[in-house]
């Protein structure tokens, strides 16, 4: 059995998209769904069963003999979420429990970390996973934080030589965009939100710069199309012997204006860009650059080459947001 926590959400529901291409159909989601329209990403799929979270170890106990693999994807992912208990109980609490339940269990473990424990940058996006150039990162959200505590336990696990599971892996997803990602609202990709936008005849509308080495619109991050993450992940599934923290980004930095141009692009319309001021509250905790440094991966084995961002919007765009059912 293959456990993906968060498997109705945005990567997760991909993942279990691209594991059913496979043929594998005992696939058990730990999900919340909520009143929204959030089971549509997996309304097409064949799973083994749905797992509410609070009932996450005693359903993991209860199989223990049957799982292989644990996805841990499920987390609040807002960078804009205040309530840091809540945080805590959903990104901290049950990652760690997660990690205890997989090394004493013999299970395999891939986690979701983010670009966002790189902070503002100024530290660089080097994926050195040992606690001392884990220390010299900044994260600006509890979010980036919640992330970061996890990478800095594990890290200090992994070099005391404590227990770990047979594998297991951090993956720090930069910028992600494709389909299925409807239910997260204001944390939708960009290309997500022009797309009504645009097809309504309305200009593209993006944040003006509040720093001088940067133009308006020129705010640069490393944007990978989903379908390249879950290709990281199932080739960590393929290589049971890897094990580490790893960057998930395309190693290119590409500004917020390209996006909107590739988004237009792809619908085929005559490119119009506006640019208003960047909220109050986002101008001190906000990431004018990223971009993955991808050698450890490369290093270990990964050799496909990523998505190119008007590729991957042309896809999102054609494939899945223009059609009548927008879900994978």
């Amino acid at each position: 059995m293959i456990v993906v926590t968060g498997g109705a959400g945005f990567i997760g529901s991909n993942l279990v998209a691209a594991l059913a291409a496979r043929g594998i159909t005992n696939v058990a989601v730990i999900d919340r769904f909520g009143d929204g329209e959030k089971w549509q990403n997996l309304a097409k799929r064949e799973l083994a069963t749905l797992v509410a979270p609070e009932n996450a170890l005693a359903f993991l106990d209860q199989h223990a003999a049957e799982i292989d693999v644990i996805f841990h994807l499920g987390a609040i992912s807002a960078t804009t979420e205040r309530d840091v208990d809540k945080i805590v109980a959903n990104n901290v609490a049950l990652t760690l429990d997660l990690w205890r339940w997989c090394s004493w269990r013999g299970a395999r473990l891939i986690y979701a970390s983010s670009a966002a424990t790189y902070g503002d940058g100024s530290a660089g996006f080097d994926d050195d996973g040992s606690p001392e150039a884990l220390a010299g990162l900044r994260p600006l959200n509890a979010y980036g934080w919640s992330k970061h505590l996890i990478d800095r336990r594990i890290a200090r696990v992994v070099a005391e030589g404590d227990i770990v599971p047979p594998q297991w892996a951090g993956l720090k997803f930069f910028n992600v965009y494709g389909p299925n990602e409807r239910h997260k609202d204001d944390m939708m990709s960009v290309v997500a939100k022009l797309h009504p936008q645009l097809k309504a005849g309305e200009p593209a509308r993006l944040f003006k710069s509040h720093r001088p080495d940067f133009e308006d619109g020129g705010q640069l991050r490393d944007f990978i199309y989903v379908d390249d993450c879950v290709a990281v992940m199932l080739w960590l599934y393929d290589n049971p012997q890897v094990s580490g923290l790893f960057n998930v980004g395309t190693g290119k930095a590409r500004s917020f204006k390209d996006l909107a141009l590739a988004t237009f692009a792809a619908l085929g319309l005559e490119p119009r860009v506006e640019y208003f001021d960047m909220p109050e509250a986002l101008q001190g905790k906000y990431q004018y650059f990223t971009e993955a440094r991808t050698g450890r991966l490369r290093a270990a084995g990964f050799d496909r080459p990523f998505t190119e961002l008007e590729e991957g919007v042309r896809r999102y765009v054609q494939d899945f947001l223009s059609q009548p059912d927008p879900y994978r």
